[in-house]
Order: structure tokens, then C-alpha cells, then sequence
């Protein structure tokens, strides 16, 4: 009998303990700028969605990718782990080029912990058999596209395991994905999920509904477009938090909003960092990062602690009260910042690798190689934000010390398993029947 009882007396008590968890969403968007939200200073397109979750959490001026290309960065994003632990550095397009099945998705490490877990967006990832997609990596639910909208022959789109050549309402996406991850979050309303809501925009191209191209149509056109479809997803975000509010999930919910990389498009609002997408100078991989949990996270604070997205995956499983799968991480636990209980990060190195380029920050200092032929440069954050000045010669020891924890680093690392010949920032042309240098390889 008092075996029984026990028994009722924990079945009771498991809806309350469930609830206990947080849920934990991530809004990832694509080629966002670092400074593209108001928050940041942006002002071509007004964020309201965005910009309240910085103002009711914490928004870093200083968090990264280790990403400067879409798939990178989503490695990262999606096991806590360096993308060069796997030779991950660039974007797939074949066969052999998929995230190894050997790496544990977030998904993976979450549902021991009781979660539901749930992609909708962008994967790209891998695409070549079903035991690639986010259905077979941990997702209980998951649609969207498998990389960028219009790239490839084959199809676009995935729902579950299966492949789909069209999605209604495409290319148009931001609206789709917010009525699917609202779908999501009222079935799962009354247990603990995850959620990556990860985003086709802002990345090309650049589409949006027609009542958001009226409202920029003051602008030149490509401005307007731009503008109207960073708009319709800060709407889309807004249409999901509206959701959370409406179901009293709000205060249970951890929420995350990065951008996978830096700003791709020359009217992307950088605020003076040197370079962009597909380089390791600040540019292409300081990004917007942002974070909210109401009644654990103070509101309004900004932090200036270097953090990266790597970080997600740990603290993530640390609010849940989980521990990870018997794999190294990368990323730290950011609670005890996040919530007020620690001034600072303990001190570390981030690292960042696309083929021919690196990077190594640590504090303020910054070692940086940009292209195939260049030396290696040393600048300072604190100082010189848009890495003009290189202070190799006045500080040698230092640059030699980052460049031995960089070659210490990248040896433990494994080598890029497959070459993109853009790592050099160079626009591959070819030229046309009429000897004219025709469009560059398609981004990605």
C-alpha cells in the first residue's frame, strides 16, 4: 500500500516538477547585422519585437558566431562545439558535407531532460538522406527549408523526414515559420520544449509580403526591400511572443536571438566594423545577441563580456536542470551572468576559423588573418573597434602569444573537410561567351 502511494504521490507531483523546466526558445536569424536592430543603434527599419527582448533581458555588445558563413555558425549553434572539431568550415552542397552523425544536435541533448523539441526554419545542415535531417537528430517536429530559398536543383523544403520541392506561400517564409512554431508551442503548452525558430531572412532573397514592401516603398528599391523583410521578421518574432503571452508561458521560457553571421548586404548597418559575411574581421562575426528570462534575468542590463553562440547549447541545459551527453563542449554556461549572480566571464580565448582565415580573440586583443596572403594582424577591440590599426610592432610578445594559442588550437582541430574557393573574400566570375565577367558562384 505505501508502495502504491508513493507511486500516486510522484505521478501527482510529475506535472508540477515538468513545469518546473523552462521552456527554451532561440530566434536565429540569417546574415542579420550586428547593429541591425534598434536596440543596437539600426535605424533603417524600426524593431519593436526584437528590441524587447534586449529591454527586458540582456543584450551583448560583444557576442559572436564562430561562424562567418551560414552552416558553420549552425554547427556551432547546434552542439555547443567548435565547427572546426569536425572540419565544418564551410556551407554543404554534396554528398560528404553534412553534419557528421557522430555530433549531438541540442535536441539530442535536451530530450533525456523530458523536453519536446522542435526546429522551424532554415537547417542546412544536410539534405542528402533522411538520417541528416532534423527529424533523425533529435527534432520531434521540424520543417522549413534545408538551406537557402532557390539554391540547388533539387528540393528546397523539408516536413519531417520528407522532402518537399514547393511550401505554400513561399518565398515568402517569416510568416509561415511563425504560424508553424505557434503551432508547435500550443501543442506543447503544457510541457517543457525547445524551439529554434530559425529564419530564412534576412538572407537573399530579399522578399517580403506586399503590406511591407507599401510601407518602404519611399525608399530606393533594394533599401526598401531590405527594410521590408527585416521587418516582416521582427513581426514574425512579435507574432510568437504574442503567442507565449497569450498561453502565460512568458515567464517560463528562456529566449535567445542571435544572427548566424555578420550583415551580407551592403545596406546592413555594421556601425563602422571592418568587413563582412565571409570574413573573420569583426564584420562577419559580431552579431546581435540577446537574451530573456523574466523573473531570473534582470531586464535592460548590457553586458559587455565577450559571449558566442556556442554558449546557447550549455546554458540551455543548465536552466533545465540537464546534463549533457558524454561529449566535450566548447560553450559556457552564461546563467550566472545572465542572472546577476557573476560580474564577469572567467577569461578565455574564442576562436574563429574559415579555411585560409582565422582568428583568435582574447580580452580585448584581437589576432586576425583576413585572407590567404596576409600577415597576421594585431589589433584592440577597446580602442579600435574597426581593426584599422596593427599594433604587431608595438606589441610583439602578445601577437606571439595568440599566434602559439591559435596554432595550439587549430592543431587540435581537423583540418577543413572540403575547400570553398571564396575563403579569400575573392568573387569567383567566369567569363561569359562575350569575354564579360558574368555573376559571381551563387551565394550561400
Amino acid at each position: 500500500m505505501k508502495t502504491f502511494l508513493a507511486l500516486l504521490f510522484l505521478s501527482a507531483l510529475s506535472p508540477l516538477l515538468s513545469a518546473q523546466k523552462p521552456n527554451i526558445l532561440v530566434f536565429y536569424l540569417d546574415d542579420m547585422a550586428w547593429a541591425q536592430p534598434g536596440a543596437y543603434g539600426g535605424k533603417l527599419v524600426e524593431t519593436p519585437n526584437m528590441d524587447s527582448i534586449a529591454s527586458s533581458g540582456v543584450r551583448f555588445t560583444n557576442g559572436y558566431s564562430s561562424g562567418c558563413v551560414c552552416s558553420p555558425g549552425r554547427v556551432g549553434l547546434m552542439t555547443g562545439r567548435y565547427q572546426a572539431r569536425t572540419g565544418h568550415d564551410a556551407n554543404p552542397t554534396r554528398e560528404g558535407r553534412e553534419l557528421l552523425l557522430s555530433e549531438k544536435t541540442i535536441a539530442q541533448h535536451l530530450k533525456p531532460a523530458g523536453y519536446t523539441t522542435g526546429l522551424v526554419g532554415k537547417w542546412h545542415l544536410g539534405d542528402t538522406s533522411a538520417e541528416f535531417l532534423p527529424q533523425a537528430r533529435g527534432f520531434d517536429f521540424s520543417m522549413g527549408t534545408v538551406g537557402n530559398l532557390g539554391e540547388g536543383k533539387g528540393p528546397s523544403f523539408y516536413r519531417g523526414s520528407e522532402l518537399l520541392k514547393e511550401l505554400e506561400g513561399e518565398p515568402i517564409t517569416s510568416p509561415i515559420y511563425a504560424r508553424e512554431a505557434c503551432g508547435f508551442i500550443e501543442s506543447n503548452k503544457d510541457k517543457p520544449f525547445f524551439l529554434a525558430l530559425s529564419f530564412n531572412a534576412v538572407h537573399t532573397p530579399h522578399v517580403a509580403s506586399p503590406k511591407w514592401l507599401e510601407k518602404f516603398k519611399h525608399l530606393e528599391k533594394r533599401t526598401g526591400e531590405y527594410a521590408a523583410i527585416i521587418g516582416e521578421a521582427d513581426e514574425a518574432i512579435g507574432t510568437v511572443m504574442t503567442k507565449l503571452r497569450d498561453l502565460k508561458l512568458e515567464e517560463n521560457t528562456l529566449i535567445f536571438c542571435i544572427s548566424d553571421n555578420g550583415g551580407a548586404s551592403p545596406i546592413s548597418e555594421q556601425m563602422g566594423l571592418r568587413g563582412h559575411k565571409w570574413f573573420v574581421w569583426e564584420g562577419g562575426v559580431r552579431v546581435t545577441w540577446m537574451a530573456q528570462w523574466k523573473g531570473h534575468v534582470p531586464a535592460g542590463r548590457v553586458v559587455n563580456d565577450p559571449v558566442i553562440q556556442l554558449d546557447v547549447l550549455p546554458t540551455a541545459l543548465a536552466a533545465a536542470g540537464a546534463e549533457p551527453l558524454k561529449v566535450d563542449l566548447d560553450g559556457v554556461n552564461l546563467l550566472p551572468l545572465l542572472e546577476g549572480k557573476q560580474d564577469k566571464l572567467a577569461p578565455r580565448e574564442l576562436y574563429f576559423r574559415f579555411g585560409v582565415q582565422h582568428a583568435v580573440r582574447q580580452g580585448d586583443w584581437k589576432l586576425v588573418k583576413a585572407s590567404k596572403d596576409m600577415d597576421p594582424m594585431l589589433v584592440n577591440l577597446a580602442t579600435d573597434p574597426g581593426e584599422q590599426k596593427d599594433l604587431s610592432t608595438e606589441n610583439p610578445t602578445k601577437k606571439a602569444e595568440l599566434q602559439t594559442l591559435w596554432e595550439k588550437w587549430d592543431a587540435s582541430m581537423q583540418p577543413p573537410r572540403w575547400e570553398d574557393r571564396r575563403w579569400n573574400g575573392e568573387e569567383q566570375r567566369k567569363p561569359n561567351k562575350k569575354g564579360n565577367k558574368k555573376t559571381k558562384q551563387k551565394e550561400e
